[in-house]
Order: structure tokens, then sequence, then C-alpha cells
């Protein structure tokens, strides 16, 4: 009997199943079946796999603090357009969306109930929900599209109906119809059942299509709005942070300060925002800033442990504070250990070791300036912009100040050396001759230290001095970076592998080892005063060869400190080393041109000194003209002399294909009216020349030298211009 019972139940149980699985009949059953299975299996193993994914690309997600952030974090790929059905991303993100993409359509296909033209199955809207993301993530946005425009016109009733709307309109800011996307986002606002995070979600999208359509008030309105209620507070941390970078964009700095102050004290929100927020206040430091109070909220974020992925900016933070504090030194040593934390920020790093050569520049040490200014070029970022074309040119122009000074220092010396009598040049080399032997001595007593050792002789002194990440000498990047140099001085650049003390012996050149020991033995003549005084020059047709030198490095230095350098005070220097030596008499009046503008920037009754003997000594020159009625001199175009009238006759040259002839004349022009406006009208036309003579490399490099030395200027623009469309033609002119 009641194995009777068991059985007749197993059958009305499975008759019931086999009922519930049909979408064609209304009954209780069918709905709440097809509604379970989509909820609980189908869309729930969907949710799953887009939440993993989104996650895995917002962790992915590298957002550039150096400019203004996107409202949204995605990044497009622009550069290529998807067939139907394939996904821009091949990553594992973009498998998980797929995945819940296929989850969503499975849903509809198997669990939508359309009968007598309404949708019986409550769980549809969330699948074509879903759907529409999961497209979207994918970038396939017109497919995205599609899915929520279907939801939208078919479930009005909905519980997700205006979530949906939301990211349709999402989905046309990034079609570029933001239009259309405001009208949506509008209808949304005007619902009044609308929720608060729905709220926040709207202002959020109206935002971004702003933001496409370049109206910062409107932008700076619904960031505003889309913080009222913060329900979403990762998402609301960013609009924050957006809103305070566009209140600094707009030179309201007070508001900006006020936004990133209640950034940085807000919790649970993502720590990048709060380290981020505190950099960024110190951005907008000014005079009438607390500076103790802000050096101790950087020290504070640097001490903690959980900070250190973002040690590398805040350091560099630090250090401009200190340049703007005036301690240069120890603005040297953050930049220093900013470089040393950087890992995978390339931009950050390149800003680093820039700051380090421009202080190594103001101590005049060229040589380790220009070390670090090689650094930042060797840095993979993007090298086409004005601040790394501005680099580059000043690194190629530190090249000749590094030349001009050696040979200015070097002839300075030997002339030195000839002017002093025998004895005293005797006395002079006894003198360098025991400060050698004391150095090599000294070097020699550091080297069997440091044998004694093992190489681990100065680890101890390091280790006190960047103590931050334990004691224990591998856990000190610092310490290990000194040992790594330490062990190449002494063993050289060695592959891995085994056998490394006599692996690098292979292969060696015994011939050329040998020489160079001969040659470090034989130390005789370093110590003998006669090898240093037979070699000074005696001739006065040599000393004055080399007085000639030096006056031309001094000419030199003077220009480049003062037209590309705009140190003035160091050009100074150099153009009055010049007339004080004998100068070429054809410069002197130049010279006195240029210290007369050179002073007038930083010593007014200096400027008028030399500007009062030029126009008392030398009233007929062109220089005495310029001081004395500039306009006039290069409004006289009729002057064969003038510089007007040079420029055009290069000009017509130039037209007429003469180009040695145009070239002579641009040269020319620019030796004799260095100084005057006119002289980038000269630069622009000989780059053009430069184009017909020697090619389109030197063509895009005296661009980018105009762009850099006349900046503000028509030709400046001319040349970016010109430069762009390059770009645009032919990316490989980069």
């Amino acid at each position: 009997m009641k194995k009777g019972i068991k059985r007749i139940i197993i059958s009305l149980a499975a008759i019931g199943l086999a009922m519930s699985c049909s979408t064609k009949k209304d009954t209780f059953l069918n709905r709440t079946g097809h509604s379970m299975s989509a909820k609980f299996n189908v869309l729930y193993n969907g949710h799953l796999a887009f939440e993993e994914a989104k996650k895995e690309l917002d962790d992915s997600y590298e957002d550039n603090f150096w400019e203004r952030l996107p409202i949204e974090p995605l990044k497009i790929e622009e550069d290529v357009i998807p067939f139907p059905g394939q996904s821009m991303k091949k990553d594992e993100e973009a498998q998980g969306f797929d995945k819940a993409e296929e989850k969503a359509v499975k849903a509809v296909q198997k669990h939508s109930m359309v009968i007598d033209g309404f949708e019986k199955n409550s769980q549809i809207d969330d699948a074509y929900l879903l759907l529409g993301k999961s497209r979207y993530y994918l970038q396939r946005f017109i497919p995205a599209l599609e899915a929520f425009t279907f939801g939208i016109e078919n479930y009005p009733d909905a519980n997700l109906y205006r979530e949906m709307k939301i990211w349709k309109a999402k989905t046309h800011v990034r079609l570029q119809n933001e239009k259309l996307a405001i009208e949506t986002l509008n209808t949304v606002l005007r619902n009044f059942e609308i929720t608060e995070e729905e709220y926040e979600k709207t202002h959020t999208a109206m935002a971004m299509a702003y933001t496409q359509m370049d109206s910062t008030h409107l932008v700076v309105d619904h960031l505003k709005k889309s913080t009222y209620y913060f329900t979403d507070k990762k998402q609301g941390a960013r609009n924050l942070f957006i809103l305070g970078q566009i209140y600094r964009e707009m030179e309201k700095v007070d508001s900006s300060n006020m936004v990133f102050e209640s950034l940085s004290y807000m919790k649970d929100i993502p720590r990048k925002y709060k380290v981020h927020a505190v950099l960024e206040r110190a951005k907008n430091y000014s005079s009438a800033d607390s500076t103790s109070l802000i050096v101790y909220t950087l020290q504070d974020l640097i001490e903690d442990r959980d900070n250190r992925p973002y040690l590398d900016e805040l350091y560099y933070q630090a250090g401009l504070l200190a340049l703007k504090q005036e301690d240069p030194e120890k603005a040297r040593e953050l930049f220093e250990l900013s470089v040393i934390h950087n890992t995978k920020k390339p931009f950050q790093k390149s800003l680093s070791y820039e700051q380090l050569g421009e202080l190594y520049f103001d101590r005049t040490s060229f040589e380790l300036a220009g070390a670090y200014y090689d650094s930042v070029l060797q840095t993979p970022i993007d090298q086409n912009t004005k601040r790394i074309r501005r680099l580059i040119r000043k690194r190629e122009s530190l090249n000749d100040v590094i030349f001009y000074e050696n040979i200015a220092k070097r002839n300075d010396s030997i002339l030195m050396l000839a002017g002093m009598s025998e004895t005293d040049q005797k006395a002079y080399f006894e003198d360098h001759i025991e400060k050698l032997k004391e150095r090599m001595l000294a070097e020699k007593r550091k080297e069997e230290e440091f044998s004694a050792s093992a190489g681990l002789g100065e680890f101890a002194q390091t280790t006190n001095n960047y103590d931050d990440e334990g004691k224990f000498y591998f856990y000190n990047t610092q310490v290990v970076g000194i040992g790594k140099q330490q062990f190449r001085n002494k063993y050289g650049n060695r592959p891995m592998g085994d056998f490394w003390l006599i692996a690098q012996n292979t292969g060696l050149n015994t011939e050329s080892l040998s020489k160079e020991t001969e040659v470090a033995l034989d130390t005789s003549l370093m110590f003998d005063v006669n090898y240093y005084t037979e070699r000074i020059p005696k001739k006065q047709e040599a000393l004055d060869s080399i007085s000639l030198q030096r006056n031309d490095a001094f000419y030199n230095l003077g220009l480049i400190y003062k037209e590309q350098f705009k140190e003035y005070e160091i050009a100074a220097m150099n153009f009055e080393k010049f007339l004080a030596n004998d100068p070429v008499e054809n410069l002197i009046v130049p010279v006195k041109y240029h210290l007369f503008k050179t002073y007038a920037h930083f010593n007014t009754e200096l400027s008028n000194k030399y500007r009062d003997q030029i126009v008392t000594d030398n009233p007929e020159s062109r220089y005495a003209q310029m001081i004395l009625n500039p306009n006039n001199v290069l409004d006289n175009a009729n002057d064969e002399n003038g510089p007007e009238y040079m420029y055009k006759l290069a000009f017509v040259c130039y037209e007429e294909e003469d180009f040695d002839y145009a070239l002579s004349t641009v040269n020319e022009g620019l030796d004799r009216f260095r100084g005057l406006e006119i002289e980038a009208k000269f630069e622009l036309l000989k780059a053009y020349l430069l184009l017909k003579t020697e090619g389109e490399k030197q063509f895009i490099e005296k661009l980018n030298s105009i762009i850099v030395n006349y900046p503000n200027t028509e030709e400046s623009d001319h040349a970016e211009e010109v430069l762009e469309k390059m770009k645009e033609i032919s990316p490989e002119s980069e």
C-alpha cells in the first residue's frame, strides 16, 4: 500500500515537472519554475562571471593621475573595430564577459515566456540588462545598445527599467551620441520613483556626456549632484577626485583644496584616491598654506607600509615642496628616493629624473645633468610631447655647453701655467704629484678593505641611511643596488651561470689585456715633474691660438646660457670673461649689446652702463640704432643691410630654388641679427631650406628647436602644426 502511494507521488511530481518545462503555458507552476531556474541557475552563474570579470578589469586598469581622470575607468580600444560576435579583448576578463553574455542569452532562449504578447517571466529583464552590460565591457557598443533598447521597449514595467535606460545612455556616450544620451537620462531624472543609487548613476552618466561635449560647468554641476548620497563609495570618490581636478583647471584653488582635503579624511574609499588626494592638495601648495602640515601629512603617508606602491609619487611631491622651501639638497635626496622606489610608473620616473637633472644643471654639474636627462629620454614614455621635445633640445645644447666649458677650463689652465715662472711651475706640479700619491694610496687602502670584507664593508653604513625596508641586507633595495655596483666595479659584467668567476676570462684578447696592464703599471711618468713642465706651450703663436679658442668658448657659452637656457647671470659672467681677455674686435660691440640685454633681467645699473657705452662709443652702429630706434631698424626694408631686406632676399632665393645661396644668406642674417624678433623667421626659413638640402630628419629637428626656443610665437605655432600634420600622414615621422 505504501509503495503504491509513493509511486503515485513520484508520477505526479514527474508530470508537474514536465508541465513546468513548457514556456507556452501560463500557469503558476510554469512561471515559478522558469523564474526560479533563470534566477538561481543560469543568471546566477552569469552574474558571478560578470562580477569576477569586472573586478579583474578594474584591478588591471591603471589611472594616469598626472591628467584629469576619466569618469568611467574603461580603456577604449579605438584602433580596432570588432566584427559581429567578436570582442575587443582577448584576455581573462573578456572571457568572463563572454561567459556572462552566453548565460544571459541562454536565460532568454530557455526561460522566456512570452504569452499573448506579455512576458510572464520576471527575470528576463535582468537577462537583457546582463546581456547589454557584458557587451558594453567587451566594447561591442552597437549590440549592447540593441540589448538595452529591446529590454526598455518590451519591459517598461520591470524593476530594472530605469537602470537599463542609464546603461543605454552610457552606450550612446561611447558611440558619441551625447544628445541622445542626455535626453534618455533626463527621462530617468523626471521619474518620481527614482532611487538614491539611480540618482547617483544618472548624474555620473550625465557628467560623462557633458565631458565629451566640453561643457565644463555642466560637468561640475552633475559631478556635485552625483555625490549627494554617496551610496557607491568607489565611484563617488572618483567623481569627487575629478571635481577637485576640474576646480584646479578652472583656477578655483580654494574649492579644489576643499575637495581634496575632504577626500583625504574619508573612510571606506579606495586607498589610491586618499593618497592621491593628499598629493593633489600638495600640488596646490601656495605661500598661504601651512608648509609644516603638508610635509607632516606626506611623511605620515610615507611611513605607512600600506602606501608602498605610492612611495615614488610621495617622495617626488615631498621633493617639490623642499624646492619651494629652497632646500635643494633635501630635494635631491627625496628625488633619488623617488627613483629608487619606482617600480612600474615610467612617467613618474621620468619626472624624478628630470628634476634631478635640473638640480645638477643649476649647480653647473653639466655632465651629471646630461646623464639624468638621458635617463628621461630612455624611459618608455611618449617622446612626441612639448616637454620631451624641449628636453631633447636642452640635452643637445648641454652637449655644446660641456664641450665649450671643457675648452674654457682646459685653455684657462694652460694659459695660467704658461704665465708662471719656471720655479712656480715646478712647485705647482710637485704639489699636484703629492696629492696624486695620496689619492692613489687612499684608493688602494679602500680596495684592500673591500677585499678583506668580501665586498660588504660599506653596507652597514648604507643601511643606517636607508633603514626603511628592514635591516636584512636583501630587504634593502638601496644596499643591494650598491652591492651590485661594487660587484661590477670589481669583476665587471659577468653573465649568470656556473663558474662565473672564470667564465669571463674565456675568449679574452690577451694582447689588449697585457697592453692595458702595462699602461696601468707604468706610473713613473705620473710622478715626474719634467713630464708636465715640458708639455706647457711656450711659443707665442700656440698661446695665441689657445687664447682665441678660450675666448670663442666664452662667447658661445654666453649665447647658449642667454638664448637657450635663460640663465642670465651665468651668460653675463661668460660675456664679461670674453671682454676681459683681448677679444676679437668685430665682436666687442655685439657682446656689449648682449650684456645690455642680459643685465636688463637682473641688474639695471650694469645694463644701462653697456647701453651708454654702445650709444656713446659706437653711435653709427646698428646696435646703437636697435637700442634707440628698434622699430625703425626692423621697418627699414629698403636698407640692403637691414634684416627685413636680407630675409626677403633669402626667401626669394628659396622660391627660385637657389637653396645654397638662400641658406648662406639665412646663416648670415642669424649671425648679424641674433636677438631681434626677426630671428625666429630666419630659423623657420632655415628649417625649410634644410628640408630641401639635407632631408626630413633635419627638418623635424629644426622645427622642434623652433618650438622650444621661440615659444608663443607665430613661427612656433606654425612648426607645431606642421609636425602634427606630418605625424597624421606618416606616424614614422615621430
